[in-house]
């Protein structure tokens, strides 16, 4: 996998297994893409609980792309999504959750390469779809999906409860999949 870099640089890179001692740059990581949400939405993330990323490492869920030494981008996986995906949970899929990117690395595809890697990680596990959601009413961002190969498949409102983040508050939801059977 190759990536370009905000200079134009093209940059080998590799999807590799957060660890521990990645959390202080995946914080900032989020810290910059929640500032930038702001830039270009009204809605945006309220910030994450660190325990929740470090359980989420030693469950091997969470996923760094590295360029060189730097982390360009992360993202975790998850196995269900009852709350935002409601009876459509029981598929067998695959969610992509948080994906951050190192602003020197915007314009990468990383969308795009996290999908492709899923299709192989996927398709080894069973699944028959990978799916991810975004608020609702950020066109730009729904283009994105599609053209990175998702598929719209419509809008989910939720009933927010503690135990989901604090931006899950202010729906709906956008829902986006890729089949793999």
């Amino acid at each position: 996998m190759v990536g370009t870099n905000q200079h134009g640089m093209k940059t080998p890179m590799e999807i590799v297994p957060s660890k521990l001692e990645d959390v202080d740059v995946i914080f900032e990581l989020y810290d910059a893409a929640t500032a930038y949400q702001r830039t270009v939405t009204k809605k945006w993330w309220q910030g994450f609980e660190r325990s929740t990323v470090v359980q989420e490492i030693r469950e091997g869920r969470h996923f760094v792309i590295k360029a060189g030494d730097d982390i360009a981008c992360t993202f975790v996986l998850t196995f269900n999504d009852p709350v935002i995906w409601k009876e459509a949970d029981a598929d067998p899929a695959i969610y992509i959750h948080r994906i951050a990117t190192n602003a020197k690395y915007r314009g990468s595809s990383f969308v795009q390469q996290i999908a492709t890697w899923l299709r192989a990680y996927g398709q080894e596990r069973n699944k028959g779809y990978i799916r991810l959601d975004t608020h609702s009413g950020n066109e730009r961002l729904n283009k994105h999906y599609i053209r990175c190969g998702f598929t719209f498949v419509g809008t989910s409102a939720i009933t927010w409860t503690d135990d989901l983040p604090e931006h899950y508050k202010d729906g709906p939801f956008s829902l986006f999949e890729i089949a793999l059977k």
